[in-house]
C-alpha cells in the first residue's frame, strides 16, 4: 500500500468575522494555483491512485478538487473526520487497514496531524515530520501500522511545481 500525505494548499488567514467556523476557510487564489500544480505532479509521480480521503475542511476539499481534476476526474473522494485538525492518527490507521495492499491512497489534511501520521508510520511514534502547504509525501507499507513504513518520496511544493512544469519525457 502506498499512502500519500498531501497538505492542503495556502488558505485565507483566520478571521472569525469572515469564517466563524475555521473549517469553512477557503484557499487563496494563489493556493488554488499551488494545489493545481502540486496535484499535477502527484498524479505524474503516482498515476495509480485508487482512493482519496479529505478532512472535510473547505481548504482541503478545494485541494482535493484539483487533485481529482489532474487525475482526469474519475477519483471518488470520501470525507474522513479523523483527518480534520486535531484528528486521530489511530483512526486513520484503522481506516487504511480496510483497504487492499495494492491500494494507492491519498490523504488530504492539515499540519501538524499529517506530520504526526508520517512519524507514526515511519518511526512508530507521533514525531512530527511537517509538510509545507501544498507539499506531499509518499510512504509505502505492507499493512498500515506504527513503524513499518518506508519513505518513497517527500516533495516540497516548489519541487512539485517544478515537476509539474516539466515535459512528460523528462520524468
Amino acid at each position: 500500500m502506498r499512502i500519500l500525505l498531501f497538505r492542503h494548499a495556502p488558505a485565507e488567514r483566520r478571521d472569525e468575522g469572515l469564517w466563524p467556523d475555521d473549517l469553512a476557510r477557503p484557499l487563496t487564489a494563489r493556493g488554488i494555483q499551488r494545489a493545481r500544480r502540486s496535484s499535477r505532479a502527484i498524479v505524474r509521480l503516482e498515476p495509480g491512485i485508487t482512493h482519496v480521503f479529505s478532512s472535510g475542511a473547505q481548504r482541503a476539499d478545494s485541494t482535493v478538487r484539483e487533485l481529482v481534476r489532474a487525475a482526469g476526474g474519475e477519483l471518488k473522494v470520501e470525507v474522513l473526520g479523523a483527518l480534520a485538525p486535531g484528528g486521530s492518527w489511530r483512526e486513520v490507521l484503522r481506516v487504511l487497514a480496510r483497504h487492499e495492499e495494492a491500494s494507492v491512497i491519498v490523504l488530504v489534511g492539515h499540519e501538524p496531524d499529517l506530520g504526526k501520521l508520517a512519524g507514526v508510520l515511519l518511526f512508530g511514534a507521533p514525531t512530527s515530520l511537517p509538510l509545507k502547504k501544498a507539499g506531499a509525501a509518499a510512504i509505502e507499507v505492507e499493512s498500515p501500522a506504527a513503524g513499518v513504513g518506508r519513505l518513497r518520496w517527500w516533495w516540497s511544493p516548489g519541487a512539485l511545481r517544478a515537476l509539474a512544469k516539466q515535459k512528460r519525457s523528462r520524468t
